[in-house]
């Protein structure tokens, strides 16, 4: 690590660290008026007598605040069930809203200098250590990667991930606690969509960022390969131009929040009815989203996957994708590659897929009929077990707070319903292939190191056959660290790939190899690299 990195490095450090303690500053004060814009009328009827006490008191922390805040509602709900009145009862979250909108003093204030006091800072110290870079020679340099605790489940991986755990399940289950953070953003969300920033504009907005930042060190670790610049600089933009800004542009114009690039399976709410409802009575342009949203899965996925792959989609336009190959590619090396880590795989993310098509025929029937239940089961829970198990913990607190220990695509690879449906047709019926010189294979390992989900692709170099896998989301890094120009990413005759591995290896004449065998050579045949054609 050279001066300039240490530099930058030592700015990310105090950035981050200034970011963390913006979470101690400013108080919180309830008033009558924050209620009545708050709470609905009949609740605020039913919990303004209670929460009398803790009006005009001023709380140091927001902790205490929702303590008290908490014991209120409960012990109000508590006094419905005791008189039989549990169609009273308080369910709404009000936790996050009424802790923002008691907040004051500086964070609230200055929330701009303190956003680029922190954030901005850690962005800037970021970038001085990735454009460090430019020094080095581009690809990966094998340097000490199993042997530095940031990147092997050292302490410092072990840090990063509780800090991701702990990150995802604040923002999913308690973002009272972090309504500071969403005052920094506040400015940004006023300026795209006119409203002030909730966790998820803050989730998004941080997300982004991430893309945007470790975009930059892809650029430039690996700029000797044209494709990695060009699949990077796409994840980048969809990232941000269609998931931010157009997303909370809409939102500006009275639109609902949509990112045209999601779809269903994915987007598991796309069909849930508030979403429709929301589509639907949003006129022309409504409708059209939602067309766009089916014909998109329905006929996007299978004729772009077939001429290109699942790379289309999981390499260049999704966000999660977007995330693991720019945040997670320090990680990409720690997925498993083991045959047992492979038959977990296929029933895990294929069991996601078949639980996403049963939740979302039983919210269809709910929409259409009426009936929120199928006999015993009651539709509103197989939605709400999809989006606690999959949704929250699977996609977010798993998928992306275990990098450091699992590697940079654990959801892609073990949950994502929507690779799951892209595996199927890139598995069956696609172009795409990655083809193998396997007499040029001198059997290094970078290809299988590096393969972020988990494929032994060397297994398939060495052989001289075609890597053709359903989860292999084609991002080319091994190609990329390959030495000898073994691998490549190819699209052709489904019909033409290799299958069933030659018997001899020739080097450079792998090609007429490869033309034999799909024309099915008898397996005592012999293929000399002197044979001619015809």
């Amino acid at each position: 690590m050279n001066t300039i990195q240490k530099i930058g490095l030592g700015m990310f450090i105090i950035g981050f660290l200034a970011w963390i303690a913006t979470l101690t500053m400013g108080q919180f004060t309830l008033t009558d008026q924050i209620l009545k814009d708050n709470l609905k009328p009949d609740h605020y009827e039913q919990l303004r007598p209670s929460l009398a006490p803790m009006l005009n008191y001023t709380y140091a922390t927001p902790i205490g605040f929702n303590r008290d805040l908490a014991n209120t509602i409960e012990q109000v709900n508590k006094g419905f069930k005791n008189q039989n009145q549990m169609g009273k009862a308080i369910n709404d979250s009000y936790a996050f809203v009424l802790t923002k909108a008691a907040s004051h003093g500086y964070i609230r204030e200055a929330n701009v200098l303190l956003f680029w006091l922190s954030i901005g800072l850690a962005i800037v110290g970021a970038l001085i250590y990735i454009l460090a870079g430019l020094g080095k020679l581009p690809g990966i340099k094998n340097d000490h990667v199993y042997h530095q605790s940031a990147t092997s489940r050292g302490w410092v991986g072990i840090i990063v991930g509780a800090f991701l755990i702990l990150f995802y399940i604040i923002i999913y289950f308690f973002p009272q606690y972090i309504v500071n953070w969403t005052l920094l953003v506040d400015p940004l969300s006023r300026a795209l969509s006119g409203n002030p920033a909730s966790q998820w504009f803050l989730y998004g907005t941080l997300y982004t960022l991430a893309i945007l930042v470790m975009g930059v060190r892809m650029l430039i670790k690996y700029r000797h390969s044209p494709y990695q610049q060009v699949r990077t600089v796409s994840v980048m933009f969809f990232q941000l131009a269609f998931a931010f800004i157009i997303a909370e542009i809409l939102v500006s114009l009275s639109l609902p929040y949509y990112d045209f690039k999601n779809m269903w399976p994915l987007d598991y709410d796309f069909f849930f009815e508030w979403h429709l409802d929301s589509l639907i009575s949003s006129g022309r342009l409504g409708v059209f989203m939602l067309v766009w949203g089916i014909a998109l899965f329905m006929i996007g996925v299978p004729l772009l996957t077939y001429f290109y792959g699942k790379r289309w989609y999981c390499s260049w336009v999704c966000g999660c994708g977007g995330l693991a190959e720019t945040l997670g590619d320090p990680y990409r090396q720690l997925s498993d590659k083991s045959l047992k880590a492979w038959q977990v795989e296929r029933y895990m993310v294929h069991g996601v897929l078949v639980f996403v098509v049963v939740m979302t025929a039983l919210v269809l029937y709910t929409y259409f009929t009426g009936q929120g239940n199928i006999g015993p089961i009651s539709t509103y829970s197989v939605r709400s077990a999809y989006g606690f198990w999959i949704g929250a913990l699977f996609s977010g607190i798993v998928g992306v707070g275990f990098y450091p220990f699992m590697g940079n695509r654990v959801w892609c690879r073990y949950g994502c319903p929507l690779a799951a449906y892209l595996g199927i047709v890139q598995r069956f019926k696609s172009k795409f292939r990655i083809t193998t010189n396997g007499g040029q294979c001198i059997s290094c390992g970078n290809c299988s190191t590096y393969c972020e989900m988990g494929i032994d692709v060397r297994w398939y170099a060495q052989r001289g056959q075609d890597v053709v896998r359903s989860s292999c989301v084609g991002c080319g890094i091994c190609s990329a660290v390959c030495p000898r120009g073994v691998l490549n990413l190819e699209n052709a005759d489904p019909d033409s790939r290799v299958m069933i591995a030659p018997e001899v290896l020739v080097g450079n004449d792998m090609p007429q190899i490869k033309k034999q065998v799909s024309t099915s050579v008898p397996s005592d045949q012999k293929v000399s690299g002197n044979e001619k054609e015809g």
